[in-house]
């Protein structure tokens, strides 16, 4: 019985790594895309010319980021594989969960409300705040 129980608890440490892993990397993902969609957000901020389609298209990718996100950091993804999630993300999870919810909740409202260059640099900014304002609590500083 003893020779039975150490590989069994082996595989279930190695499962539950994974399992870490798999969620840490749908979250760099997820962030990876957000990442790309602000990128183009600020080209237009800061005089590209207004492309609809990317707006929506990127307040779309918000909208779903914030709605999968919360459930990216299960308690057993703390430690391990590539992340920058602070352990503050846990200890305020609540707080954390709050920040997506209002980011989802500001870039659907933006998708209503944008319709010209003008309306997105009156709404885009608010949006974008979202995201600074919770990678200075939760985010590992690069470098």
């Amino acid at each position: 019985m003893k020779g039975f129980i150490a590989p069994v608890l082996i595989f279930a440490l190695s499962i539950g790594s994974a399992l870490a892993d798999d969620v840490i990397a749908q979250r760099r993902a997820l962030m990876k895309a957000n990442g790309d969609s602000t990128k183009a957000m600020v080209a237009i901020l800061k005089g590209a010319p207004y492309d609809d389609a990317a707006v929506k298209a990127a307040l779309k990718t918000y909208t779903e980021a914030a709605e999968k996100m919360p459930a990216l950091f299960p308690p057993d993804s703390k430690t391990g594989g590539d992340t920058a999630a602070l352990p503050a993300v846990w200890e305020n999870k609540a707080d954390f969960d709050a920040r997506l919810a209002k980011f989802g909740k500001d870039a659907a409202a933006a998708a209503g409300s944008i319709t010209d260059a003008a309306s997105f640099k009156a709404n885009m900014t608010g949006v974008l705040k979202n995201c600074s304002e919770c990678h200075e609590t939760y985010r590992a500083k690069k470098g």
